[in-house]
C-alpha cells in the first residue's frame, strides 16, 4: 500500500508551493521598487537627494546601488534599519544626516570601489584618504553647488 496520489495533502502541498512562488514574486518586486529613486523621493527629506542624483553622473543607478550592501543577507537588515531611520526622520521633520553615519559611509565607499575597481587600478592616491568622497564629494549629488547652478558635469 503506497501513498495515495489524489489525497488532500497533495492539494495542500501544491497550494503551499503556489503561495510560496507568489510570495517570493511580491517580495522581489517590493525589494526592487523600494531601491528606486521615485520611492526614495516620496519622503520629503529625500527630495533634494533624488533631484540631484537624477541630474548627476550616476542617474542610471538606483539609490540602493550605492547606498545599500549588494549581498542580500546583509542588505535586508541594513535596509530595514536605515528605512526606519528615514521614516522617523521624515515624521519628525529632520533633514538627512550629513555626513552619513559611519556604517552607511562604509557601505557607500565599498560600493564605489567595487563599481570603479578597474579605474582605481590607475589611481595612485587610493590609500591617501579613507573615503572616495573625501576627494569626490559632489559626484553623486552635487551638494557643493546650489541646485539652480548645478550641471551634470560638476564633480
Amino acid at each position: 500500500m503506497g501513498i495515495p496520489r489524489n489525497g488532500p495533502w497533495l492539494k495542500w502541498l501544491m497550494g503551499g508551493v503556489a503561495a510560496g512562488v507568489v510570495l517570493m514574486g511580491v517580495l522581489a518586486y517590493a525589494m526592487t521598487t523600494t531601491d528606486q529613486r521615485p520611492f526614495c523621493a516620496s519622503c520629503h527629506i529625500m527630495q533634494e537627494a533624488a533631484v540631484t542624483q537624477k541630474m548627476g553622473t550616476h542617474a542610471n543607478l538606483s539609490c540602493n546601488d550605492c547606498h545599500a550592501p549588494h549581498n542580500l543577507l546583509v542588505k535586508l537588515p541594513f535596509k530595514a534599519k536605515e528605512g526606519l531611520r528615514d521614516v522617523v526622520g521624515n515624521i519628525m521633520g529632520h533633514d538627512i544626516p550629513r555626513p552619513l553615519s559611519l556604517h552607511t559611509r562604509d557601505v557607500v565607499n565599498a560600493n564605489c570601489k567595487a563599481c570603479h575597481a578597474q579605474t582605481n587600478i590607475n589611481v595612485a592616491s587610493m590609500d591617501a584618504k579613507p573615503y572616495c568622497v573625501d576627494c569626490h564629494r559632489g559626484v553623486a549629488h552635487m551638494r557643493m553647488k546650489p541646485i539652480s547652478t548645478r550641471t551634470v558635469a560638476y564633480e
